[in-house]
């Protein structure tokens, strides 16, 4: 049985975040029913220490015509029998959708709520877009524009400014993607306005996208080889920096092994693993031997298919490297930016 968190605050974030994974996921389901099979993303629980301190359920896509991969994930956990704990509790929505079609942009989005032992708390909004075929000035336009409505005037330029930074891939000397946010310690003072502005700002970045997808898929009904290959690449370099860079991702394994798959799910299901292994010699020591790592993890195969099991193998190298290597952990996500909840499964 997976037990909630108990204060006031986590209770209606958590409330507000699983009302955003059913607007979410019922968009998705809605785009199969059109284009594709029809197939409903699928519930899937996990549970914290057998449920004492929490877990969550995410969503997964199970349309292979339309989506690679696809989840929307909301978890909580907590120390409230742990007083030795500074954090009280984190709650989040963390989603990476994934679509089959390559002229359809991937999009990656997080909003949470962490609390502290002494009641004081912060939300995190983070939103990207990550199209595997460039230029796409038209999607790129369209959730700048999101953005800067979603956000406002007061907090869009920090914004943009924090995600473009997060979102850096230094050895390659490109982002992650082509439009970023991301927000940190967003606390204003007055609980119950700052839910309302994530929310808002969470069912604006759903409903861009949304409408981003569903024009790709109307306009492009068919793709090439050399799409799909292009597609396939990019999906390497988003498996490169969320598995080298991202902090969340990096901490979340760390903490416990306890949803390693749930962690996964923004990997897509194929990468080029002759690409990933032609970046090792780009990169410092010792995070050479980490992408040497996540390559051993790999099966020989072109396209290179990632699996559960593989995605098991992937996460417990991350575990292994920065358990060996605690300094490289300041090798990630450079900037003045602190790093996601540890319980985050982005």
């Amino acid at each position: 049985m997976r037990i909630n968190a108990s204060s006031t605050e986590a209770k209606h974030a958590n409330k507000l975040v699983e009302g955003l994974q059913n607007y979410f996921v019922t968009k998705l389901n809605d785009i199969s029913a059109t284009f594709g099979t029809a197939k409903n993303c699928e519930a899937v629980e996990w549970l914290r220490d057998e449920g004492r301190h929490g877990g969550g359920i995410r969503f997964e896509t199970r349309d292979e015509t339309v989506f690679n991969r696809g989840s929307v994930n909301v978890s909580q956990v907590h120390y409230d029998d742990d007083t030795s704990k500074k954090l009280s509790s984190a709650t989040a929505i963390s989603s990476i959708i994934h679509p089959k079609n390559p002229h359809a942009p991937s999009m990656h989005m997080h909003f949470s709520w962490t609390q502290m032992r002494d009641g004081k708390g912060y939300w995190r909004l983070m939103a990207d877009l990550n199209p595997s075929i460039l230029p796409d000035d038209v999607s790129k336009r369209t959730f700048d524009i999101m953005l800067n409505k979603a956000a406002g005037q007061t907090f869009i330029e920090e914004g943009l400014a924090q995600g473009d930074r997060y979102f850096n891939i230094p050895v390659l000397k490109r982002t992650r993607g082509i439009s970023h946010f991301y927000l940190e310690n967003f606390n204003t003072g007055n609980f119950e306005a700052d839910k309302a502005y994530v929310k808002q700002f969470a069912e604006k970045v759903v409903d861009a996208y949304i409408g981003i997808t569903v024009q790709a898929l109307q306009h492009y009904i068919s793709y090439t080889q050399e799409e799909r290959q292009r597609q396939i690449d990019y999906h390497t370099l988003y498996l490169f920096q969320v598995l080298t860079l991202d902090r969340g991702t990096t901490s979340g394994l760390l903490v416990h092994d306890q949803n390693d798959v749930g962690i996964m799910g923004s990997i897509p299901s194929h990468v080029n693993r002759e690409l990933l292994a032609s970046w090792v010699e780009k990169m410092p020591k010792p995070q050479d031997e980490l992408v040497q790592a996540l390559l051993d993890a790999l099966p020989n195969e072109t396209p290179t298919p990632i699996e559960e099991e593989t995605k098991r193998k992937l996460a417990n190298a991350v575990r292994v490297h920065y358990k060996k290597y605690p300094e490289a952990l300041s090798m990630q996500a450079s900037g003045d930016i602190i790093p996601p909840t540890v319980e985050n499964h982005s």
